[in-house]
């Protein structure tokens, strides 16, 4: 039997074909879910051994308790570790935990995005951080009128990383480029329109979910009597309850024409005259509430972030995954060298203050210290995923049809 205190529970669910559906459950509630490394490390065991069950023909991914999937990563043992470790300049090693934490994170993504099998994402309640990573990382995604994400890490001194720079840079019109600028709260219809998700359903027809994938014909894929991915069964499947007429209209799309005209200023210090000129915010002469607060999260955000955030979108456009994972790896132990995450995490986490003192002003992001933070972390040992960008890569063997 599971142990319900695991920080992962998983579980099995019968289908009326004799085959399984293999279910994941994030089970820290308190904590609404944050990753851990823990968590990462078990669900990576998993998703490979029922990579290899033959009997396992998806994955159901959800959190425990009804108010958030996974609100991001737990860093609170990541920022002992930076308080632990003095900033080094230039960085001589990466910090040993942000080592684990980051690889372990960004590896459970990659291999989440290539994997098998169908891994659907039950995605009600708060998705943030982290959990935006597993969200972009799920071949389907189901979410709900409670689904509320954003990508806040601006908030804290770091950037949209978790595979944010890869789904950010391809979503439509560049409207990721304010999102991750801004840390924008955003809808079930948001998700639909950036294509983080494709159906949706009301936050109590869980059991109407689990039904559809249950009584799905899987062995039409597995018989090879027809053309029919694992993938095309679930897609089949969710399609027969999905519905939005219990969703909130888009915020993005009722805001599209004032982002669009933001995010196409051109460069950073443009864009950010415009996002914090005194008319930005408003419409037909009122403050608009959604716009309001996203601009007042931008002011409030560190500046290192704003730059990190629009260079990495920047280059993130023309990488695969791997390369985004290999960038953001480099990029997210330099923010943990350098002291704005720290300063950051303690404002808004650990002393609660909400008044973060943060290390240089939009204009003395020169651009030496910007480029510094897209440098190697490991000067004097192989990064972890070296490999990743060999030509036996996973993206590689895709583009090869391997």
């Amino acid at each position: 039997m599971q142990n319900i205190e695991s920080p992962v529970i998983f579980e099995t669910i019968a289908t009326q074909d004799g085959h399984y559906i293999g279910t994941m459950t994030l089970n820290d509630p308190k904590a609404l879910n944050a990753l851990s490394v823990d968590m990462c490390k078990l669900m990576s065991q998993q998703l490979s051994d029922w990579a290899n069950d033959n009997n396992i023909v998806a994955i159901l991914l959800k959190g425990s308790g009804d108010k958030a999937f996974c609100a991001g990563g737990n860093i609170r043992k990541l920022y002992d570790s930076m308080i632990d470790t003095p900033p080094q300049v230039p960085m001589q090693q990466p910090n040993p935990y942000g080592v684990e934490f980051f690889e372990n994170e960004y590896s459970l993504y990659r291999q989440m995005h290539f994997y098998p099998k169908p891994i659907i994402l039950w995605g009600n309640g708060i998705v943030m951080g982290g959990g935006m990573g597993l969200m972009a990382m799920c071949s389907h995604r189901v979410v709900t009128e409670t689904t509320r994400f954003a990508m806040p890490e601006i908030t804290i001194g770091l950037y949209p990383d978790a595979t944010g720079s890869w789904f950010l840079a391809r979503m439509p019109a560049k409207v990721g480029l304010f999102l991750g600028l801004t840390g924008a709260n955003c809808n079930a219809q948001d998700a639909i329109f950036t294509s983080l998700a494709e159906y949706a359903v009301a936050s109590d027809e869980y059991d109407k979910v689990v039904q559809a994938l249950t009584q799905a014909n899987w062995q039409s894929s597995l018989d090879g009597k027809q053309e029919i991915s694992l993938h095309d069964v679930a897609s089949q499947a969710l399609a027969t309850v999905h519905h939005t007429e219990q969703l909130a209209d888009s915020n993005i799309l009722s805001h599209f024409d004032r982002v669009q005209t933001l995010v196409n200023q051109g460069s950073m210090y443009d864009i950010d005259k415009a996002l914090t000129a005194d008319d930005f915010a408003q419409v037909d002469g009122e403050q608009d509430k959604w716009l309001s607060k996203a601009v007042d999260t931008y002011k409030h955000g560190c500046p290192v972030s704003a730059v990190l955030t629009y260079e990495a979108y920047e280059r993130a456009k023309k990488l695969s995954l791997e390369q985004v994972l290999y960038m953001e790896m480099n990029l997210s132990l330099h923010c943990a060298n350098n002291p704005d995450f720290r300063e950051g995490v303690r404002a808004l986490l650990i002393d609660k203050d909400r008044n973060p003192q943060w290390s240089r002003t939009l204009e003395q992001c020169d651009k030496a210290y910007i480029e510094s933070h897209f440098a190697s972390a490991f000067p004097t040992s192989e990064h972890p995923f070296e490999g990743w960008l060999s030509q036996e890569s996973l993206s590689a063997k895709v583009a090869k049809n391997d």
